[in-house]
């Protein structure tokens, strides 16, 4: 995990570069001397906040596309070493109430961006932001490769094409690409206005302004990868070829129920409230239950693994919503 990176001068275009992880590879990437180019749609509910890559002014080019538009796509991909792909709409509920859209964004916008890549640039590397909600509702804990797909909801049907679309372009066309299936990411730059991205930024929101925050059901074991780590695998599965065509598992350095995360929140931010509410009725039936993951297969390959703790991973992640909560609100 600590070889060196090779992208100083290379061309690299991240999709979703303005939402929470996306940005977070952006400033690595110019960290690394990157020629990086950062598509977002800027769509509201989807994440994307220009404060995510304030500081990159003149380091970085944000074109503002949408990756449903297949001509800014020809062009956006021509000339590219790196294509991370992070383009996408995370909302569990969201896919449930509106499946059309999830079905525009997370599947037929994902084929015309490999359609592009196959055209355009056959050359190019692709890491696929994948899901840990293709599994559906585990067999087994930890959940490793191996385990059977059967998404819980729409965007976890939408997401398991856009995975496999990926494959079947490596496989075919040569044309290569890593998914990674992520689970929990958390960090600064994370959406916290609503729950549409992640449930702990609803919690860190509420508590920094003073406020209770829910805790619904409490016992679902879950676990979480720090963004940083997170990147880092974005960053070895674009460099290794043996990453190509491969699926891998992210994970954390601990797994924990939901009550044991909101005590270590509140411990970690030096006080603060939650309640313990029973689980939605309109959401049950998408719940997942227990989670967290088996990364065995990433860290023997690529030599990946967390390395930033939970409470550490919290405790960042509530010194940047301190300082900057009014941008993301």
């Amino acid at each position: 995990m600590d070889s060196p990176h090779r992208f100083a001068g290379k061309k690299v275009l991240v999709t979703g570069g303005l939402g929470f992880i996306g940005s977070a590879l952006a400033h690595r990437l110019v960290d690394l001397g990157a020629n990086v180019v950062l598509v977002d749609s800027l769509v509201p509910e989807y994440g994307g906040n220009l404060f995510n890559i304030d500081g990159l002014e003149g380091k970085a080019r944000l074109n503002i596309s949408d990756v449903r538009d297949e001509h800014s796509m020809h062009y956006l991909v021509q000339g590219q070493d790196y294509l991370f792909n992070l383009a996408g709409q995370t909302s569990h509920m969201d896919s449930m109430l509106d499946p059309y859209t999830d079905l525009e964004i997370n599947c037929r916008a994902q084929l015309s961006i490999l359609e592009a890549c196959r055209k355009c640039n056959p050359n190019i590397k692709i890491v696929f932001a994948s899901t840990r909600q293709l599994y559906g509702r585990p067999e087994y804990l930890p959940v490793d490769e191996k385990h059977p797909t059967r998404p819980a909801d729409v965007n976890g049907v939408n997401k398991m094409a856009d995975e496999w679309f990926h494959i079947l372009y490596n496989n075919v066309y040569n044309i290569r690409a890593t998914a990674l299936r992520l689970t929990n990411t958390i960090g600064p730059r994370m959406r916290v206005k609503d729950t549409r991205q992640t449930f702990l930024g609803i919690w860190v929101r509420l508590l920094i302004e003073g406020k209770s925050f829910e805790v619904w059901g409490g016992e679902q074991i879950r676990d979480f990868t720090y963004v940083d780590d997170a990147v880092e695998a974005f960053l070895l599965a674009a460099e290794h070829d043996e990453a190509n065509g491969q699926i891998f598992n992210l994970g954390g350095t601990e797994s924990v129920t939901l009550r044991e995360l909101a005590e270590m929140l509140v411990r970690v931010n030096g006080g603060g409230e939650y309640v313990i509410r029973e689980y939605p009725g309109d959401r049950k039936p998408i719940d997942i239950g227990d989670y967290y993951a088996d990364f065995t297969r990433i860290r023997s390959l690529l030599g990946w693994e967390p390395r930033v703790s939970l409470a550490d991973a919290l405790a960042r992640t509530l010194a940047f919503y301190r300082t900057h909560l009014n941008q993301y609100l």
